[in-house]
């Protein structure tokens, strides 16, 4: 653990470099920040800071910059995080304001994030597969088609839409609808399926085949469910942050891969509003090597969070800031989902 002045020194070249984007001299330190102490020591400071792998010196340039443990060590002592301006909770809350319909809301949600933080924004939509059931649906059509409508306590709003093997009929329809929503309502899809199951032997045997097959397409959806979706704004922000595109070309194709990302944000934030942070090298994707990740879980119950939602840009970014916006519209979602 480092002293408390080597610690403020290594927070001054972070925060210089995120700044300026140049290497930070002794004598930038001595020109900008009030260390209360000498250039001679503050040489003697950066150069222990070298030794002990926090900063670097690239090519033969007399500054030096963080290496990821350096942006490790100052964003594990952030005492504070930065705290919103005016401008930012307004930009917040008009973005995120109007209809709560889901996608609506996840496209206000990652287009906030890419404008407020200047980074790539990700929003995960909420998982099928970890959602709790708000209400069933059964609608019969003609054609003995059958339209089943699952709404969740995440606000999501999936259909799906199959052929019945017989006609229910409005009063079997009735009868499966208000059992379905018994049954399943308050619970999650995995843990209601087998009560679903049961369903068909409390119907007429003209009619078990078909509670069946409404059955097999709610397993169905949940099956579907696990194939998540991202939402994604704000990847031109990477060709602002470097002038070199073979720079950002591994990080194109690393974002590319939704797998990829969607891993990535499920080995993170585990509770609604809880912020992680992945580092240069702690990305285990190769072309991810020089980004960070900052991300937060969010959702209607406080303690799990049913989707989560991220900046990624260069190693060399505003943590305490992008963390304020992150933590602040997983707030705002989790607040809208739980209405």
């Amino acid at each position: 653990m480092l002293d408390s002045r080597r610690m403020d020194v290594l927070r001054a070249i972070v925060e210089d470099y995120v700044s300026t984007g140049e290497p930070v001299g002794s004598r930038n330190l001595v020109e900008r920040h009030s260390l209360g102490v000498s250039p001679a020591t503050i040489r003697n400071d950066m150069a222990a800071l070298e030794e002990a792998g926090y900063i670097t010196q690239p090519h033969t340039s007399a500054g030096r910059i963080p290496t990821d443990a350096g942006y490790r060590l100052f964003v594990d002592q952030l005492s504070t995080v930065k705290p919103l301006s005016a401008a930012e909770r307004r930009a917040i809350q008009t973005l995120l304001d109007g209809p709560l319909d889901l996608d609506l809301i996840v496209d206000r949600a990652v287009r906030a994030l890419a404008a407020l933080t200047h980074q790539v924004a990700l929003v995960q939509y909420p998982s099928l597969k970890t959602a709790t059931l708000r209400h069933l649906e059964i609608l019969e059509l003609a054609d003995g088609r059958c339209l089943l409508v699952i709404i969740t306590d995440s606000g999501r709003v999936e259909e799906r839409l199959t052929t019945l093997p017989a006609p229910l009929g409005p009063e079997a329809a009735t009868l499966l609808r208000g059992r379905l929503n018994e049954v399943a309502a308050g619970r999650r899809l995995a843990e209601a399926a087998p009560a679903i199951d049961a369903l068909a032997k409390e119907f007429a045997p003209a009619a078990q085949a078909s509670v069946q097959a409404v059955a097999a397409l709610l397993k169905d959806a949940l099956t579907e469910g696990n194939q998540e979706r991202i939402a994604m704004a704000g990847t031109v922000n990477l060709a602002r942050a470097s002038q070199d595109f073979r720079q950002i070309m591994p990080v194109l194709e690393a974002i590319e891969e939704q797998v990829v990302l969607l891993k990535l944000l499920s080995e993170m934030a585990a509770d609604s509003g809880q912020v992680t942070i992945r580092i240069g090298h702690e990305n285990p994707h190769q072309g991810l090597a020089e980004t960070s990740l900052v991300a937060a879980g969010y959702g209607p119950h406080p303690n799990h969070a049913a989707a989560r939602l991220a900046v990624l840009g260069p190693t060399r970014m505003d943590y305490p800031g992008s963390i304020a916006v992150v933590r602040a519209i997983a707030l705002y979602l989790s607040r809208i989902l739980a209405s």
